[in-house]
């Protein structure tokens, strides 16, 4: 079969661990072709290059999200009418305050204020598609008097009403933004000179939601083309972070995961801004959730986010991310003989982390055990992780004054800073190797991919209860309060003091990280999925002669099964859809084959 994959400043571009993750997933589907759909979100994605494709893509189509050239359309008066409306009917779903319907879940979206954001998202899709893009019309004047007209109009929120003209200005750009993939040229429905578009694939994967589903909706909208959505870090719970916007689900506590930037404004933007682009974000995902045939979230965390805003409990599916446990296999299979009184973290430096908690931890597991040692393995996440850092080491010299074994000996500090690829933890897995104990001490933390691969190599672990952690852990692992040093401590010690329980913690974490988060799992499991919802789905094509008349029956069942079943002469359309309209477009890259694009 055939998969649109659709991306957001991950795969094919050198970038992060989402794109990791789809590489991983198309190389591990050989059986099946893929169409990569890649939106960029920052010029330096298609500065990096892109990852060695595998010959299973077919072709790659890009286009960014941080720029848009203006695509020189001039609309006629029906034209004007028609975006009018459904920008109108857009902005008023967003600043309508009325309460939610009976039952409706905290955080939906009510199912009138739906139709209505749907109806509008389509209107302004389908006027695209006919005129040729919808950037100048996006970014027009009337644009933001449509805008004021509904946050002025009764029963819009308070926030809204309170909008200035700066906000108006603000919230406007932001909409432009977002709603850049709709003029894009992907939604053909036969091939031509810009090659084949979303119309001819079986299914639509989005690997996260936001902007990379939105090309999805389009196709199920325009050619009923099934769609999944992947979410390893719920988008719109970004947003809400990001802006103040919303409380967190009982339990919750983690951060996105899968390289997904923030993209909402920051908490400093005026209320009406954070409240508008909330409720945007929060119609988009209650209609990506809606229709979607099936939603899999990376871990129940992720889950009771879905749920919150808006997803059916039916199409939720969880799929642990896959990771590599090869390069961990040498620590996981070797006997403990690692200092036993060494108690490592490995990670990104950032106040998420809440270092400053595990110093003081292990500043009352020094009075317990003195000869215990802490190996603080990471570098610092930007500007912020730099100041979080310093801060930290001049903690560190405060608690731990350097000590020395004897008068004529050199003082050493019992803490250490290191960076993997240092003398010390040359590799990620020799930092785990090092330790007796690893701990994680985050306040935020979505999949705790760090303690995965403790795991991998057999290691005890003492966490905070935060994020997936838990579900994670599954009982092979010591878990505490966030933001408790006293508890760290007491749980460190207790391991400390016991290698026999240590030697346990990790067999069973080391046998459940195998079972559960492994590449091959992650791959088996969408394999399912792809075939089961292509089986589900309608018939949509037709085949065609070289005489252009259609050929019955020429759709067999096997089509889904790996393998090219058409004719070399044969040419296959899409159902229904009108044709593409000729004319300038804001338009992706052209379809690069796989030969030719990888670099």
């Amino acid at each position: 079969m055939r998969i649109g994959l659709l991306t957001e400043g991950g795969y094919p571009y050198l970038s992060g661990d989402a794109g990791l993750w789809c590489d991983r997933l198309v190389r591990g589907l050989g059986q099946h072709e893929f169409d990569v759909y890649a939106l960029s979100r920052a010029e330096h994605d298609a500065d990096a290059g892109w990852v060695e494709l595998p010959p299973q893509v077919s072709r790659v189509r890009t286009a960014p999200l941080w720029t848009a050239r203006e695509d020189g359309v001039t609309y006629g008066r029906r034209a004007r009418r028609r975006f009018a409306e459904s920008y109108a009917e857009l902005v008023a779903a967003l600043c309508e305050g009325e309460p939610p319907d009976p039952g409706c879940p905290s955080g939906a979206a009510p199912v009138a204020q739906a139709d209505r954001f749907a109806n509008a998202l389509y209107g302004l899709a389908e006027l695209a598609r006919d005129e040729g893009g919808l950037v100048g019309a996006l970014r027009s004047e009337s644009a933001v008097r449509a805008l004021e007209r509904a946050c002025r109009a009764p029963g819009a929120l308070r926030t809204a009403r309170e909008a200035r003209v700066t906000d108006l200005l603000a919230v406007a750009a932001h909409l432009e933004r977002a709603l850049r993939p709709l003029s894009l040229d992907w939604y053909e429905d036969e091939g031509g000179d810009e090659g084949e578009g979303l119309g001819t694939v079986d299914l639509c994967h989005a690997t996260s939601g936001g902007a990379a589903a939105l090309p999805g909706l389009l196709a199920r909208h325009f050619f009923d083309v099934p769609l999944l959505v992947t979410e390893y870090g719920v988008r719109l719970r970004t947003h809400y972070l990001s802006s103040g916007s919303s409380p967190s689900p009982a339990g919750s506590g983690g951060a996105p995961s899968g390289g997904a930037a923030p993209v909402a404004p920051a908490a400093a933007a005026a209320p009406a801004v954070r409240a508008l682009v909330a409720a945007f974000h929060n119609r988009l995902a209650a209609e990506v959730y809606r229709q979607a045939a099936c939603v899999t979230p990376g871990n129940t965390h992720a889950r009771r986010w879905q749920e919150r805003c808006g997803a059916d409990r039916a199409k939720l599916r969880t799929v642990y991310p896959g990771m590599a446990a090869s390069r961990f296999a040498e620590v996981g299979d070797s006997s403990d003989t690692v200092d036993p009184h060494t108690l490592v973290w490995v990670g990104r430096v950032e106040p998420a982390k809440d270092l400053v908690s595990l110093l003081h931890a292990f500043a009352e597991i020094r009075k317990e055990e003195p000869r215990t040692r802490l190996r603080i393995v990471g570098a610092p996440a930007g500007v912020e992780g730099q100041a979080y850092l310093g801060h930290c080491k001049v903690l560190a010299a405060q608690l731990f004054p350097d000590e020395a074994d004897g008068p004529h000996a050199v003082g050493d500090n019992p803490v250490s800073f290191e960076e993997i690829g240092g003398p010390q933890a040359p590799t990620l897995a020799e930092a785990y190797a090092a330790g007796a104990v690893v701990v994680l001490s985050s306040v935020v933390e979505g999949f705790p991919v760090g303690l995965v691969e403790a795991m991998f190599c057999g290691r005890a672990t003492v966490s905070t209860d935060v994020g997936a952690v838990v579900e994670v852990i599954g009982g092979t692992g010591l878990v505490v309060p966030p933001r408790n040093p006293r508890a760290l401590a007491e749980a460190c010690v207790a391991l400390l003091r016991d290698p026999e329980r240590r030697a346990r913690l990790g067999a069973a974490a080391r046998a459940r990280a195998l079972e559960l988060f492994t590449v091959e799992q992650n791959i088996a499991a969408f394999h399912g999925i792809y075939l089961e919802l292509v089986s589900q789905a309608p018939v949509r094509r037709f085949v065609f002669d070289d005489a252009g008349e259609p050929r019955p029956f020429a759709v067999p069942a096997e089509a889904c099964l790996p393998g090219h079943w058409t004719g070399p002469d044969a040419r296959v359309t899409a159902r229904r859809g009108p044709g593409w309209t000729a004319g300038p477009l804001v338009r992706g890259a052209s379809p690069i084959a796989a030969t030719e694009g990888a670099r």
